[in-house]
């Protein structure tokens, strides 16, 4: 008899009453469960889960009576909102097309948070970021409001066959792009497939790369807006995964002698398709980021740019684990950094360099002339279409090996009084003997540093001016030869007030080393502006200063800090908790969810990377010193410029150190690029920073994820301060390189 019953509670658990699976996922997100934590208590793989909120997939006994279980148990805790007040949910599968049905793993939709703009708004509803875990002052995952339905007509859609309800379509409005700014090209039992954003997956009938080139552009309405009136709008970006490299024809990896050269010989097979389509490539060739187009025929253009992981497109120190990651959640990836910073166009620092110009395009349409014809003219608050010829840069402003230097003698070196040097810090002190008694040594670091740094900052457009004995103007963009070694740091102005200071503990704000200056050296304008701050008077010798100017850098620095800010929120650190609750939320943040810390390891790295561009230097190609090399030829190698940013963020640290010195008599040990080290009695920035009632120090360090703010870098003991110092003999060492997690690999030598 018991193999009878046995026998009706299989046949019972067969057809265990499951809800629909919108309502699967959404009982799940409700509860904070990632897919891993489902699958891993049912003993299922990943992907299984996936389909079974999708709807791609039905679980079977024994799994079914206990996935059954979990949701009866989940439905008691999170009932579905009443029909009147709910947002209408996804219907069945029964009502989708069957070239429609839902994608694997898609995201769930979370409020956006305060400082997001209606624009990054509406970007952000399109990726659909993952609920992050509740921590300290972030919303629970209950408050936020249930997903909405995406349209599903395919007669708008060639070629779809998989999609996820995800709100606003990924190309926002536009009908062109109504598919999303990109696709990962993967294969699937024998079908390639197009993931793109927001859960929509596509089928793909090209046979070889020119038709996939043909299908992306006639087909696929992938691309993005332009981000600016005058600009042009996105080419649509493939990631083709190793799979699709072996469907076309493209070794899935590079040889030595490729990746030397950067790309794959011109004999290749698949390059010679493309010739006889009549597809071109750029200069670049066939490589990680290879851009396939045919010439402009009036504004239509004809490009699709393809990023190829495998060969290295996406680097690890910037992407971490991107170019592993299943083609969904890589197209999530993508999909994010590309709606809230641009669709990529090449490594972050390319990327950070072509958002520059995206948003101040060189050239615009003039008005009508007398026939009511339109002409391409110079866009104001542009670097224009023309690069700065070579001979006419001042020499002082070029590094080494730069055309206008060929008549320096061969092993020549320049120093100060002949070069602009503005670099990040890198300098650090003896601990006193004061300072030696404390416990702990705690690193604090500024967010987004450049990136503040650049906001707001007036720069050069046009070339420069050279003039001699001028009277410094703060507001002039320039490089100044001046002498600053008067200024003593022992006595400054503190606001309107004189202070009295230890000089000794502070290192220089005019070298990036913290040494005082010896005599005349050049400068940016935001160093001699400070020394004038500081409360000493200035005399230039001369200088190269652009009288044709302006804030080029604001829309730059806006649309990333609110990238920043928009990605950091959703990982449950918001730009208005307090200070406690925020270095609660910092703690752990990427292990939310590890695709969007992937996001904003990326955004950081276009920070950087991008005002990196401005100074590129010869990059192999057979160069020799004295000669020109291809980054001169872009209107966007400005080397004046990133000296000036580097110069202001520097500055801008140096005055939250002095700051914090007058009022609290504390002075750091140790600085490296945005990052300064304290000795303190705790082991939090709290237990330093001259916080009252909440309140920081006015014009000192904040704690806060909003550019310029700081955020705690690691704390260690001051005596593995004092024994890693020991132990290279090196009473200078920098100890803010190795604060973070205290491994110390080797001697600093200031690399």
């Amino acid at each position: 008899m018991s193999e009878l019953f046995d026998a009706v509670d299989a046949l019972l658990a067969s057809r265990a009453a499951l809800p629909p699976p919108a309502e699967r996922k959404r009982l799940r997100a409700a509860h904070g469960l990632t897919i891993d934590e489902v699958a891993t208590a049912l003993k299922v793989r990943r992907a299984t889960v996936s389909g079974w909120e999708s709807g791609k997939t039905e679980p079977r006994p024994p799994e079914r009576d206990a996935y059954a279980r979990l949701l009866d148990k989940l439905a008691e805790l999170y009932p579905a909102a009443p029909a009147d007040t709910a947002t209408p949910a996804p219907a069945p599968d029964a009502a989708v097309p069957a070239t429609f049905t839902a994608a694997p793993e898609p995201a769930e939709t979370q409020p956006l948070s305060t400082e997001e703009t209606s624009e990054a708004a509406a970007m952000t509803a399109t990726e659909n970021p993952r609920t992050p875990a509740p921590v300290a002052a972030a919303p629970a995952a209950t408050s936020r409001p249930a997903r909405t339905t995406r349209p599903s007509s395919t007669s708008r859609r060639p070629g779809a066959k998989k999609a996820t309800p995800a709100g606003t379509p990924a190309g926002g409005t536009d009908p062109r792009f109504e598919n999303g700014p990109l696709a990962v090209v993967d294969v699937e039992d024998g079908q390639v497939l197009a993931y793109c954003t927001g859960g929509l997956v596509l089928d793909v009938p090209a046979k070889s790369i020119p038709a996939l080139v043909d299908w992306t552009l006639k087909e696929a309405k992938l691309g993005q807006p332009k981000l600016a009136g005058p600009g042009k709008d996105a080419d649509p970006l493939l990631v083709l995964t190793e799979a699709a490299l072996e469907r076309y024809g493209l070794p899935v990896t590079l040889t030595e002698e490729e990746k030397h050269a950067g790309r794959i010989p011109e004999g290749n097979k698949v390059i010679k398709q493309l010739v006889r389509a009549e597809w071109k490539l750029t200069k670049r060739g066939f490589g990680p980021w290879a851009r396939i187009y045919r010439p402009a025929v009036g504004s239509e253009r004809a490009c699709v740019q393809l990023c190829i992981p495998s060969w290295h497109a996406l680097d690890t120190r910037h992407w971490g684990e991107a170019g592993q990651l299943p083609s969904a959640e890589l197209a999530r990836v993508l999909g994010v950094y590309a709606s809230r910073v641009m669709t990529p166009r090449g490594s972050t620092a390319v990327t950070g360099l072509e958002l520059m110009t995206a948003l101040h395009p060189p050239t615009r349409a003039s008005e009508p002339d007398a026939d009511g014809k339109r002409h391409s003219e110079h866009n104001p608050g542009s670097l224009g279409k023309d690069a700065t010829d070579p001979m006419n840069w001042p020499p002082c402003e070029v590094p080494d090996g730069h055309p206008v230097l060929k008549d320096l003698p061969r092993f020549h070196m320049r120093g100060p009084a002949e070069k602009l040097f503005e670099e990040a810090y890198d300098w650090a002190r003896p601990m006193t003997d004061a300072e030696c008694t404390l416990r702990h040594l705690v690193g604090i670091d500024v967010n987004m540093a450049f990136a503040a740094g650049a906001n707001g900052l007036p720069v050069g457009l046009g070339e420069a001016t050279h003039v001699t004995n001028p009277a410094f103007d703060p507001k002039l963009p320039g490089s100044w030869l001046v002498d600053l070694s008067h200024v003593d740091l022992s006595r400054v102005k503190v606001g309107k007030e004189w202070a009295e200071l230890d000089g000794s503990l502070l290192p220089s704000p005019f070298t990036p080393k913290g040494e005082r200056p010896e005599g005349p050296a050049w400068y940016a304008t935001p160093t001699v502006a400070y020394a004038q701050e500081l409360g000493y008077e200035v005399r230039p010798i001369e200088a190269y200063v652009r009288y044709e100017n302006g804030r080029y850098l604001d829309g730059w620095y806006n649309r990333l800090r609110d990238a920043y800010l928009a990605t950091m929120a959703d990982l449950g650190v918001d730009a208005d908790l307090a200070p406690a609750d925020f270095l609660t939320a910092m703690g752990g943040y990427k292990a939310r969810d590890p695709e969007l810390a992937i996001v904003v390891s990326a955004i950081k790295a276009t920070v950087k990377g991008g005002l990196g561009k401005l100074r590129e230097r010869p990059r192999g190609e057979g160069w020799r010193p004295g000669e020109p090399w291809r980054a001169l030829s872009r209107p966007t190698w400005r080397p004046d410029i990133r000296a000036a940013v580097i110069s202001r963020t520097r500055i801008n640290l140096h005055r939250k150190i002095v700051k914090h010195a007058a009022f609290t008599g504390q002075y750091p040990i140790a600085i490296l690029s945005d990052c300064v080290v304290y000795a303190a009695n705790g082991e939090s920035p709290l237990d330093f920073l001259p916080y009252r009632e909440g309140k920081p120090l006015p014009g000192g360090f904040k704690l806060g994820i909003n550019p310029g703010l700081v955020k705690h870098e690691g704390t260690q003991s001051v005596l593995w301060g004092e024994e890693v110092r020991e132990k290279f003999n090196a009473p200078e060492l920098n100890l803010a390189r190795y604060i973070k997690d205290g491994t110390v690999t080797d001697a600093d030598n200031g690399e």
